[in-house]
């Protein structure tokens, strides 16, 4: 599968005025700017599992394809919704507990790097990864 493997964030794009956008205040966004974040991805039919790891969490993320998915961001936002795995594309759409607004969340491979995109009423961020 396309995104099994280890990836370790290269570059952002973006990323701060999305945090920003978010709520997220400024001391955890320059944390997050420079998390070190790693990703190692398995998929097994219709199930992901992630580990995801960097300076200040670890955790591992089981979803299915289609199956409703509770997930909190590393500051504290609580989301619910789902994935789904269009073309090349594995895109969440969830809702923030919180506020009722939409966060996308679109993984992709292209050659040797996973793109992450977000978009958070109107405001759209990239995360570039590297293949391990």
């Amino acid at each position: 599968m396309a995104f099994d493997g280890s990836w370790k964030v290269d570059r952002n794009e973006n990323y701060e005025k999305f945090m920003e956008k978010m709520g997220i205040n400024v001391m955890k966004r320059k944390l997050a700017l420079h998390d070190n974040l790693k990703l190692t991805i398995k998929q097994e039919g219709n199930k992901f599992i992630i580990k995801e790891s960097c300076r200040f969490r670890n955790i591992d993320v089981v979803f299915e394809l289609g199956v409703n998915f509770d997930y909190t961001l590393a500051d504290g936002t609580e989301l619910k919704g789902t994935w789904s795995l269009e073309g090349n594309k594995l895109t969440a759409k969830f809702t923030r507990v919180d506020n009722g607004k939409e966060l996308i969340d679109i993984c992709e491979v292209s050659g040797d790097e996973l793109i992450q995109t977000y978009i958070y009423e109107g405001v759209e961020a990239k995360r570039f990864f590297k293949r391990e």
